[in-house]
């Protein structure tokens, strides 16, 4: 593999990163919230449309398709009903809780679904590639890509051209002002939570038809969005990208020398970007 190439598919790589954490970007820039149920909710999300595509026979794509509206009410609830609870100038309440909801999606799962580890089967696209000589491009890696870049750009459209953009900005910056002027914060928050899980549902998708899932694959998947988010500065989606194609790259790289430091050339990668940029690269409020 060349450099050039080992660049290109961690750039790809970061795509999947991206999604990941665009998420968890859109929740903490508006409510200051760290979800570390994020990632067994991406599991969740991606065992939802396993028993759909094995279940009922459906295309991947459009099991995705039905399972992102179902995510978005779950989100809706879960902020709604639990989380709005835990919110105020202590940030250790929705920490536990966000906990041991973790705990809670594993077990369930594993009870569900055992500890096997599953994949969605994508048929041909799995590894269809486009050969453009010195770089091969996956075309599943590639859709992940635009997807994450789709998903960003879809965001910031809806944060800043729309009124309830406007509202997400307004509570983020005030939410006692933004519940004088009419604007009723708790049910932003779950909204924008809703967007989440939505997106979560996406991230999912890709995650199911590129690598095997288990029910305690979760953590692995929050670390790396963790990463992502800070890498690129807490609360910027475009941050959130350029932090997933770092890591991905680092990953990349680091795999290309010796396959045993992958994962390790990205959290070296991580820590390096803290030395330097503590608040990470494109630190900003909500975008």
């Amino acid at each position: 593999m060349t450099i050039l190439d080992t660049i290109v598919q961690g750039v790809l790589l970061g795509g999947l990163y991206a999604l990941f954490a665009a998420g968890l970007s859109l929740v903490f820039g508006i409510m200051r919230l760290v979800n570390l149920a994020h990632g067994d909710l991406i599991v969740l999300a991606a065992f939802l449309i396993l028993v759909l595509v094995n279940g009922l026979g459906l295309n991947p794509f459009l099991a995705a398709l039905i399972v992102a509206p179902l995510m978005f009410i779950a989100g809706y609830a879960l902020q709604a009903v639990l989380l709005n609870r835990t919110l105020g100038k202590d940030v250790l309440p929705p920490l536990l809780v966000t906990f041991g909801l973790s705990i809670v999606l594993q077990n369930a799962l594993l009870e569900g679904f055992s500890a096997d580890s599953r994949r969605i089967s994508a048929g041909a696209l799995e590894t269809a590639s486009i050969n453009l000589g010195a770089v091969t491009i996956g075309l599943m890696p590639l859709m992940a890509f635009l997807s994450a870049v789709a998903v960003i750009v879809g965001l910031n459209l809806l944060i800043y051209r729309t009124a309830l953009g406007r509202a997400f900005r307004a509570t983020s910056d005030d939410p006692v002002t933004a519940g004088l002027m009419g604007i009723r914060p708790r049910q932003v928050f779950a909204v924008a939570t809703g967007l989440a899980m939505a997106v979560v549902a996406i991230a999912a998708l890709y995650l199911g038809t590129r690598a095997n899932f288990d029910p305690t694959a979760g953590p692995a998947r929050l670390i790396y969005a963790f990463e992502a988010v800070i890498i690129g500065g807490l609360g910027s989606l475009w941050g959130t990208l350029a932090g997933g194609v770092i890591l991905g790259v680092a990953q990349t790289v680091g795999a290309s020398i010796n396959p045993e430091w992958q994962i390790l050339s990205g959290h070296l990668a991580f820590l390096a970007v803290l030395l330097i940029r503590p608040r990470g690269l494109f630190p900003r409020a909500v975008d």
